[in-house]
C-alpha cells in the first residue's frame, strides 16, 4: 500500500501555532520556527527605523512607501503563508493598508534577516515564492557576517546587484535615494 495522501497545511495550522513560534506554510508544509533572537530583531528594527522616515513618511527622502515589520503574506493560489522580517509596497500599488490580518498583494521589496537556523528556509524555500509572485527586490541581511545582499528580479530569476558590508554608507536599490548607515545595523 502506498502512503496516504498528505494533507496540505493551511491557515488553520498557522492560527493554532504556539505564540512563541513564527508559523509559515510553504508548498503545503507548516514550518514553525522560534521567534527571532534579540540580535536578529535589533537588526530588523534598526533597518526599519532607517528606512521608515525617508521612504514611509517622506522625511529626508522621497516617501511613497508602506513599510511593515513581519507582515503576514498569503501569496499564490494555494496560498503559501510567509512572514518576512520587513516588507514594503509602493503606495501606487497599495495606497492604504486594508483592515485585515494579512496581505495578499506581494510586496515590491522585502528583507530577510538571516541566521544560521533560518538561512536555508529563507533562501531555498521562500525565495522561489517571492520570484513566483513578482517581488522586485529582496535583501538578505546577515548580522553575523555583517553583510547586505541586494537582489533584483530580472525576468525569471533574481540577480545579485550588490553586496555591502562593514560600516560604510551604502545606496541600495530600491532605496538608493538616500545613503543607509550599515554600521547602525551592527552596533550593539
Amino acid at each position: 500500500m502506498g502512503d496516504p495522501a498528505r494533507r496540505r497545511a493551511g491557515y488553520a495550522e498557522v492560527l493554532v501555532a504556539p505564540p512563541h513560534r513564527v508559523a509559515e506554510v510553504v508548498d503545503g508544509t507548516l514550518y514553525a520556527q522560534p521567534r527571532p533572537a534579540l540580535r536578529h530583531a535589533q537588526v530588523s528594527s534598526v533597518l526599519g527605523g532607517e528606512l521608515g522616515p525617508p521612504f514611509g513618511r517622506g522625511r529626508g527622502g522621497p516617501g511613497g512607501w508602506i513599510l511593515l515589520d513581519e507582515p503576514e503574506l498569503h501569496l499564490g493560489p494555494e496560498p503559501d503563508i510567509v512572514v518576512p522580517d520587513l516588507a514594503g509596497w509602493r503606495r501606487v500599488r497599495l495606497p492604504e493598508l486594508p483592515d485585515a490580518p494579512y496581505l495578499t498583494l506581494a510586496p515590491d521589496w522585502l528583507c530577510e534577516v538571516v541566521s544560521p537556523s533560518t538561512q536555508a528556509h529563507d533562501r531555498v524555500r521562500k525565495l522561489p515564492l517571492y520570484r513566483r509572485d513578482g517581488v522586485l527586490h529582496v535583501w538578505f541581511v546577515d548580522p553575523l557576517a555583517q553583510t547586505l545582499e541586494v537582489y533584483r528580479l530580472d525576468g525569471e530569476s533574481y540577480r545579485l546587484t550588490a553586496t555591502f558590508g562593514g560600516d560604510d554608507p551604502v545606496r541600495a536599490e530600491p532605496f538608493d535615494a538616500i545613503a543607509l548607515e550599515l554600521g547602525a545595523l551592527w552596533a550593539r
